[in-house]
């Protein structure tokens, strides 16, 4: 796909961050763009803020683990636009981990990670991609995962590594999926980076649902985040989201599954991983 004039897509998430910059370059390309977020007053400071740019997007609340939200969302959106040719599977949250080991995490932390960023992804597969199938157009799926986990999991974040694990798994099926189907519909694996995503990702707590809530945890702040990763001996840099968004509209335009920068340690921590799967050695931390 290389004009997005016109086209219609969805992004989860998309009232913040890499989802945010996502929606405004699209817009910016002429397509009808419907951000989903669970957190309706930046649904609302995003449409303006997008709109006083001259890009009009379309806002609905969504929380991506509910099924039947998400259901409500493709409804809603296949009334109004008749099709979707892009759905950004975007949504996803981080707990506070970093200091704790696997054994000591609660339950609920666990089960909060894995319904928005796994069920979240596969919720909307499931609400998106059959009426995308019969529509029969050309039409993209971009699930996002993460160079920790995805790629290499770095030793500090279980709960988020193996969330994101799972996503370039499914991703990877899916395609495998779109193939077998000859289907005209493309899957993706996104990676934000090459660094860590100046995004609100490290306060995810300030939507997480009562039913998921656990009291008295508060934020990670870059600050923590600085100064863990330091003392693990890797680098600190920030990526922005307009930088992300750059590289998922191209990879889109070049069909890539593997949407990922050429920049930072990515390639490197996968030749490592990999090279210890194939001389059957133990692991070592990933940096």
């Amino acid at each position: 796909m290389q004009d997005f004039a016109e086209k219609v897509a969805v992004v989860t998430g998309g009232a913040s961050g890499v989802g945010r910059a996502i929606a405004a370059k699209l817009a910016a390309e002429g397509a009808k763009v419907v951000i989903a977020d669970v957190d309706v007053a930046s649904i609302e400071k995003t449409r303006a803020e997008l709109g006083a740019r001259g890009l009009a997007v379309d806002g609905m609340e969504v929380d991506v683990t509910r099924g039947e939200s998400v259901d409500a969302l493709a409804e809603r959106v296949f009334s109004r636009y008749g099709n979707v040719h892009l759905l950004f599977n975007n949504a996803g949250v981080g707990i506070k981990e970093a200091k704790r080991r696997i054994w000591t995490l609660p339950e609920k932390d666990w089960q909060w990670t894995y319904a928005v960023n796994v069920m979240g992804v596969t919720n909307g597969i499931r609400a998106f991609v059959p009426t995308m199938l019969e529509r029969g157009e050309e039409g993209h799926v971009i699930n996002t995962s993460s160079g920790n986990g995805g790629i290499a999991s770095l030793p500090t974040t279980p709960v988020y590594a193996s969330s994101k694990a799972a996503v370039t798994s499914l991703t990877e099926v899916l395609h495998f999926q779109f193939l077998m189907e000859g289907a005209r519909l493309q899957a993706h694996a996104l990676f934000p980076g090459p660094h860590l995503v100046n995004t609100n990702i490290l306060n995810s707590d300030r939507v997480r649902p009562e039913a998921f809530r656990i009291e008295g945890q508060g934020p990670s702040t870059y600050v923590d985040m600085q100064a863990l990763a330091e003392s693990a001996g890797v680098d600190f840099k920030l990526t922005e989201p307009r930088e992300v968004a750059e590289m998922a509209i191209d990879g889109i335009r070049n069909g890539r599954f593997w949407i990922l920068s050429r920049e930072g340690k990515s390639d490197q921590r996968l030749r490592a991983r990999t090279q210890s799967i194939l001389d059957r050695e133990n692991p070592e931390p990933t940096k």
